[in-house]
């Protein structure tokens, strides 16, 4: 999208779905595609100015949700951008391949689980071939699932959990590091879940918390080399997470409610976060949580 629309004011509140979702469910990693309503990535509303012209960007679990909405605004800001995502997401990836292709712009997708330290190298290996370097990693993949009593969080959930949204951010930012430049960004996603833990969420809580820990170490061992490290933490936002085990189903429709804006954020509204966090407009921040959460956060 290149045109800015006359009037750029939007009402927060009735500018996204805010009335009940209808009941839907699907099999983990879930779908942007085969949601309803389909989640706003930005397809249609991100208008890029550039401010990433040149930037080398790889973004872990980009194909969905709000991994796809910062490919979409990467890309339309200038940046060369590849992706991580699991094999069964193929369909997600491939629409957004199509998508910025009929725009003139190429991605590079990358099929593949992260959970081990060898895959995590052979990503930042391959993108770097494929881009001809690496300047901005955006590690946003994740996994969550609710579970309503302690007694049914297996261990084998738990280990996944950390296994994804600790472990693996962790080995893909020891494998980047040694050849990011001076002046590139890491970005982490976490959640408001860090400081305000659902009940039904324990293990997707105690990731995030470790992770933002990870992030803000990391920015003062790293800013010598010139190295921002920033971390992202969304409220509630409607992605294939939700509808595939990351919600009790009787949460769904009401997804968001209990926000002050009374709905759920959409993909879209999370990009201009990361586009910031990335350009050279934030060059004086490090170390920092960014919270996107409809006022969630300030109750």
């Amino acid at each position: 999208m290149e045109k800015e629309e006359k009037n750029p004011l939007r009402n927060p509140l009735v500018m996204y779905p805010h009335e009940e979702f209808p009941m839907q469910k699907q099999e983990a990693p879930g779908l942007d595609s085969r949601m309803r309503p389909v989640p706003d990535c930005g397809e249609k509303s991100y208008v890029g100015h550039g401010r990433l012209t040149g930037r080398k960007a790889l973004i872990t679990g980009g194909d969905s949700g709000i991994g796809r909405a910062i490919a979409i605004a990467y890309a339309r800001e200038g940046a060369q951008v590849a992706i991580t995502y699991l094999p069964v997401e193929e369909e997600d990836a491939h629409s957004l391949q199509t998508l910025l292709k009929q725009e003139g712009k190429e991605i590079i997708l990358i099929a593949r689980d992260l959970r081990e330290e060898e895959a995590c190298i052979q990503v930042i290996r391959e993108t770097r071939e494929k881009l001809g370097g690496l300047d901005l990693l955006v590690l946003n993949a994740g996994v969550q699932i609710a579970r309503t009593e302690i007694a049914d969080l297996s261990a084998e959930q738990i280990q996944k959990t950390f296994a994804v949204n600790v472990f693996s951010p962790m080995y893909l930012a020891k494998a980047a590091l040694p050849d990011l430049p001076a002046g590139a960004s890491i970005i982490f996603t976490a959640s408001a879940e860090y400081h305000t833990p659902n009940k039904t969420l324990l293990d997707y809580a105690a990731s995030k918390g470790a992770i933002v820990a990870f992030c803000l170490g990391l920015s003062k061992q790293v800013i010598d080399k010139g190295i921002r490290v920033n971390v992202v933490c969304p409220g509630p936002t409607w992605t294939p997470l939700e509808v595939s085990g990351g919600n009790l189903d009787d949460a769904i429709p009401k997804h968001g409610i209990d926000t002050p804006m009374k709905r759920p954020a959409q993909p879209v509204e999370m990009a201009g976060v990361y586009v910031f966090l990335a350009s050279n407009e934030a060059t004086y921040v490090t170390g920092e949580i960014y919270g996107v959460t409809g006022g969630l956060s300030s109750l």
